[in-house]
């Protein structure tokens, strides 16, 4: 009894105290490094906004991961080994040769379950609210140890550039893009987000990585104004075209001279007959050219960003594209970059725009050969690759490396394409089905 009494005596409670006290500790630092790494930057903003000081200093603490994870490492290290330290120690001395594999055991177990998962799995359900609580002993943490951590990361380095790797100094900064797209994908993946919801904030996202020449109505599908035709062949032209704005050329049409909008071509020639009850012998006299807006170009490899903002600032929807050698390419209007947003915007006066691509019976598609890459990936959720062609057309002309004639066949990239029709050297037509 007294041998026993001897084994349990202050020593192995203080002991066992101590030991107690670290495993919190490495509960606290385990589950801190969880939380502040796992915390969306995005809601501790929002928090830091509302006032929240904790979500605040988080923020400032995870500018530097690097620093922070060190930290938080060095001192979840030092406590585990004084632990395990201790424990080794205690066992010992009460159970002999075989305390070292108990001790071993007992404290795989209590590191494991109360100083690594339980307080991880609050802190990844809770990581805000954690990160915002653990911010400012973590922050007195990392003050204290930045010389130790500042010469460990320096010695780390030094052995890394020696094996050739190259650290980026700039990688603790959060790529949001990627982040929020790949949100995106995950959550539609899982049902949480819905296939349009998903494809407007991916539109927004790739405005600046996207440019004027992917979009544009090239210029064999404008539709354009002769200035020397006759008053009234020009106003039965606007009355029976479905756009509002229509390029204005003389003599050739590279040489835009101006652009005319509807109303106020209506407008100059209601104002020179004189009213309802005047003269219409003197449209006669009407010099188109008088009324037209000075043509606005824009280059082919702009942003749709950029142009976008432009249309914004200049106050008009309607813009030119150009080439480098200042050749007409097409045109581009602000609608069409709100469609790589919000998707097709239709209205009476597209009559063909639900025929660009419709399904048949047999599970097969009937696509336009001017239809986007970009377009009927949306429509159809398919993966098609749009860095070499901008429309199907010119997808199935890569590939085949020629002008392919009706009837024939071609599969690539996971997919069948049958050529239906053609007009001249334009394909306007397809059947496709994946495989």
């Amino acid at each position: 009894m007294e041998t026993e009494a001897a084994l349990f005596d202050g020593a192995f409670w203080i002991s066992s105290s101590i030991i107690l006290f670290l495993l919190v500790l490495s509960g606290f630092f385990s589950g801190s490094e969880t939380a502040l790494t796992a915390a969306s930057r995005g809601k501790l903003r929002a928090q830091a906004d509302k006032g929240s000081r904790g979500a605040q200093r988080a923020l400032a603490i995870t500018e530097d991961n690097e620093r922070l994870i060190g930290s938080v490492l060095l001192g979840n290290n030092l406590v585990n080994i004084l632990a395990a330290s201790l424990a080794t120690t205690m066992f010992t001395r009460v159970f002999g040769e075989s305390g070292v594999a108990m001790a071993t055991l007992v404290m795989t177990l209590l590191v494991l379950v109360f100083a690594e998962v339980l307080p991880k799995t609050y802190a990844i359900t809770n990581s805000e609210t954690a990160a915002a609580l653990v911010s400012r002993p973590i922050g007195i943490i990392v003050t204290v140890f930045a010389p130790i951590v500042t010469a460990v990361r320096f010695f780390v380095r030094g052995i890394l550039r020696a094996l050739g790797v190259q650290v980026d100094p700039d990688s603790n900064i959060l790529a949001v893009r990627e982040e929020i797209a790949g949100a995106l994908q995950l959550g539609h993946s899982e049902g949480v987000v819905e296939k349009e919801d998903r494809d407007r904030i991916l539109g927004a996202l790739d405005l600046r990585e996207r440019f004027v020449e992917e979009i544009m109505l090239h210029r064999s599908g404008i539709e354009m104004i002769d200035a020397a035709s006759e008053p009234s062949e020009i106003l039965e032209q606007c009355l029976q075209s479905n756009h509002t704005r229509l390029p204005v050329y003389r003599d050739d049409p590279e040489n835009i001279i101006g652009v005319i909008h509807a109303k106020d071509l209506l407008r100059a020639m209601y104002k020179l007959i004189g009213g309802p009850d005047g003269n219409a012998a003197a449209l006669n006299e009407f010099d188109v050219s008088s009324v037209a807006m000075k043509p606005y170009f824009v280059p082919e490899t702009s942003t749709l960003d950029e142009q976008m903002r432009q249309f914004l600032r200049r106050r008009t929807h309607f813009a030119l594209v150009v080439d480098e050698y200042g050749t007409l390419q097409g045109l581009i209007t602000l609608e069409d970059i709100l469609e790589e947003i919000v998707g097709e915007i239709t209205d009476e006066f597209d009559p063909d725009a639900d025929h660009l691509l419709s399904p048949a019976e047999d599970g097969n598609l009937y696509v336009d050969g001017g239809m986007t890459i970009r377009d009927i990936n949306r429509a159809t959720d398919w993966s098609l690759p749009d860095d070499e062609a901008n429309t199907v057309a010119g997808l199935v002309i890569h590939e085949a490396q020629m002008i392919p004639t009706p009837g024939q066949v071609f599969s690539f990239h996971g997919f069948r394409f049958e050529v239906m029709a053609r007009e001249g050297n334009r394909i306007t037509q397809f059947k496709i089905r994946p495989l």
